[in-house]
């Protein structure tokens, strides 16, 4: 026996009608407002901003890297020479 493939789809939208109106739908939107609360309460930031940050800090890393030996060859050139023995 063959199922009509009209009466599967009218079952369906039957049953997605169904949860609409229910009070599990209620429940759904009340959980993910709950939840959107509380991760906004946790000051967290979004991947891009995370993204961003970090390019920063790779940037300030390098910047420093070039700094420090910048630093190294103005003390080398500063530094007399230790005198010869005699």
């Amino acid at each position: 026996m063959m199922i009509n493939q009209n009466l599967i789809d009218e079952i369906g939208e039957k049953i997605s009608q169904t949860l609409q109106t229910s009070p599990l739908k209620d429940m759904e939107n009340n959980l993910r407002a709950l939840l959107a609360n509380l991760l906004k309460n946790l000051d967290l930031v979004t991947r891009e901003e995370f993204d961003v940050q970090q390019q920063v800090l790779l940037r300030t890393r390098e910047q420093l890297t070039t700094l420090e030996a910048r630093v190294a060859e103005l003390e080398h050139a500063l530094t007399p020479a230790a005198p010869a023995s005699e």
